[in-house]
């Protein structure tokens, strides 16, 4: 797994009124360290740094240099802004390089589907993530899913998967992660919700119509 290197500053005021604000509005990311059974940290990096890291890819190494030490850590979550779509802050969870995590990656499907080809069927991708187990130098960007032998009758489930070395999937083994779909399945699905509705029209009509009536003759 690729580690990535930021810079990183302790954040003296954290929980300060106006203080994120500040931060923010110099291009720095309020974030905080914790687990591994320490104590939180309240830092601050770059938002270029938060790019360069999430443009290496999902659950790289992070290794955040602060006046008092290093950190081992992995991005949990990144919170955004709901109308600009800024990140406004960060989570991070501590690491130890020689103990496994639980995390999660996407799965990512290869190969081309040769039975939906030759029939115009579509391959419905299920499950888009999968939790793994693993070092955290061995957490891999994404799960490979290879459909090339998908067929009607023949799906991907979870315990099919091909984890790579010292990796283990969790999670329930009978889910399915990809299959096919005909043509008419989706049409016969898409047309259900209108005949349900039109065949619930006429007794609602009917009732209305009995209820009208009733006012007319008072």
């Amino acid at each position: 797994m690729e580690k990535i290197k930021v810079a990183a500053q302790a954040r003296q005021k954290a929980g300060v009124r106006g203080e994120l604000s500040k931060l923010r509005a110099t291009k720095q990311i309020p974030a905080v360290v914790y687990g591994a059974g320490k104590e939180p940290v309240s830092i601050s990096i770059a938002e270029k740094d938060l790019i360069a890291v999430q443009k290496a890819g999902g659950n790289v190494i992070v290794e955040i240099t602060l006046p008092t030490g290093t950190e081992q850590a992995i991005i949990k979550e990144v919170q955004y802004h709901v109308v600009k779509d800024t990140p406004i802050h960060i989570d991070f969870q501590r690491v130890s390089m020689d103990h496994a995590i639980e995390t999660v990656v996407p799965v990512v499907l290869t190969g081309e589907c040769a039975f939906a080809k030759a029939n115009s069927a579509i391959v419905d991708h299920v499950l888009r993530e999968v939790t793994i187990k693993c070092l955290p130098a061995d957490i891999p960007h994404h799960i490979e899913v290879d459909v090339t032998n998908v067929t009607i009758e023949k799906h991907v489930s979870v315990a099919d998967i091909k984890a790579p070395k010292g990796v283990t999937i969790l999670g329930e083994g009978d889910r399915t992660v990809v299959h096919v779909l005909m043509p008419k399945d989706e049409a016969s699905a898409a047309a259900a919700a209108p005949a349900a509705d039109a065949a619930a029209q006429p007794e609602l009509s009917a009732t209305k119509g009995k209820k009208e009536e009733g006012e007319a003759k008072k």
